[in-house]
């Protein structure tokens, strides 16, 4: 391979010459093990990401990007996964990228391990017990920079550090930390980010060309359009806690799950909070056309072992036809797919509950339907967290067929948080945790 070859073209060829981009594993020629019928949701099949260094991923892309990857892999992958229309083949995109938390005099600082790290959207197909990156795309400004990771706003979003806590790295205006993803019929994708919260659009070669955020966000210096076009109290998202499922209606609006309950009056009230929101967005309009109340189960229901409403997350929402979507509620360790139909009846959006002065708000009733708020009815398909074999930490759900879906867990790149995720040279001391795509047959159709 030249060493002038630069791009997502050489991540394609390398894989298809296969040539690994160090260590893939070998495929394994089998395909999925299907077993005899069952009236139980089980695993059919599962596929396992290699190790992918991730300045070689990231120094593909962008050359010089990526100075020292710390002994970090390509991971992050699971933030989201989206069928390419193709058997066994999807798209994927990272997150922010390496990062932990440690607490430095009692207090925890947000660390960015590869700092240059650009997120990215990646090409996979599940192969055998494999899954092979196909093609891999950076996300970048109007001028072709990396957008990276980084927190955007000084007293808004977490200050980033080095990996070690120690040194304090500078805010990017055009940091992504993306989660969602789907992509359009004429090429392009739509991406959702949790620093905003936003929607954003990129060209199908990953440019991105205009970023949607909350009115009155004042997000300056950004190297790429900026669209102040969502409902002002999104300002109120949780840190961290901002846009995380996307999916896209066969009539081309989408669909946007903020990930937890919005700090409205306050984080408190948002940390006890069972309702979360939804949006509608409609491409053609550029504009949010409508909202909805969702409702979690209690949290020791989702994950009989937690007891704080706090870890209840939206991670995926999946689309099913016109008016129905399959919802994914979880903590970092069970998860529970719902089915919800949306209707104009349950619309919210322009009510009382969009201004942040609303008391009671909507996130401190206790039954908003005896408010008067409509919020999303829910059917149970299936409880993951009872199914063996599937990961922990699911953040991406993919339909494949009628009675089968496809899970992809966010491994965190390998990191865990605290001190100690690093040895005394500062290369990651891995957590074994490996990105899988596993295919769940369920006992009924959706």
């Amino acid at each position: 391979m030249s060493p002038h070859t630069t791009g997502p073209h050489r991540i394609r060829r390398s894989v298809a010459a296969g040539v690994p981009l160090a260590v893939i594993a070998a495929l394994v020629a089998a395909g999925p093990a299907i077993g005899a019928p069952s009236r139980t949701a089980h695993v059919i099949h599962t596929a396992t990401l290699g190790d992918i260094p991730l300045g070689t991923f990231s120094n593909s892309l962008l050359p010089g990007t990526v100075a020292n990857d710390r002994g970090v892999d390509l991971g992050g992958i699971g933030s989201d996964i989206y069928p390419t229309g193709h058997k066994g083949e999807f798209w994927t995109v990272t997150d922010r990228g390496p990062n932990g938390q440690i607490k430095v005099s009692g207090k925890k600082r947000r660390t960015f391990p590869v700092p240059g790290f650009d997120p990215a959207i990646v090409k996979i197909r599940v192969s055998g017990s494999s899954v092979k990156v196909l093609d891999a795309i950076p996300i970048t400004t109007s001028s072709g920079k990396a957008v990276t990771g980084l927190s955007n706003q000084e007293g808004r979003d977490e200050p980033p550090y080095s990996y070690d806590a120690q040194t304090a790295l500078s805010y990017n205006p055009n940091g992504l930390d993306t989660e969602g993803i789907v992509r359009a019929a004429d090429g392009s994708f739509w991406l959702v980010d949790e620093y905003g919260p936003s929607i954003v659009h990129v060209s199908a070669r990953g440019k991105v060309l205009t970023r949607y955020v909350p009115k009155g966000l004042h997000l300056t210096g950004a190297d790429y359009p900026v669209v102040e076009a969502l409902p002002a109290v999104y300002l109120h998202r949780q840190i961290n806690r901002g846009f995380e499922g996307l999916t896209q209606l066969p009539g081309g609006d989408l669909v946007i799950a903020l990930q937890s309950p919005l700090s409205v009056p306050d984080d408190d009230t948002a940390e006890a909070s069972l309702n979360t929101r939804l949006l509608r967005f409609s491409p053609k309009k550029k504009a949010v056309t409508a909202e909805y109340a969702y409702r979690f189960d209690p949290v020791d229901v989702v994950d009989p072992s937690e007891d704080d409403t706090s870890e209840l997350k939206i991670s995926s929402v999946v689309a099913l036809d016109g008016d129905r979507l399959l919802v994914e509620e979880r903590t970092d360790k069970a998860a529970r797919l719902q089915v919800v139909k949306l209707g104009r009846s349950a619309n919210i959006l322009g009510g009382a509950y969009d201004d942040d002065s609303a008391s009671p708000s909507l996130e401190e009733l206790d039954d908003p339907a005896v408010a008067g708020v409509p919020v999303l009815a829910k059917k149970l398909v299936v409880d993951l967290g009872t199914v063996a074999g599937v990961p922990q930490k699911i953040e991406g759900v993919a339909r494949v067929d009628c009675d089968t879906i496809a899970l992809i867990n966010d491994n965190d790149f390998g990191m865990t948080d605290g001190a100690e995720a690093f040895d005394a040279q500062g290369r990651l001391v891995d957590s074994g945790i490996e990105t899988t795509v596993t295919y769940v047959r369920l006992p009924h159709g959706i």
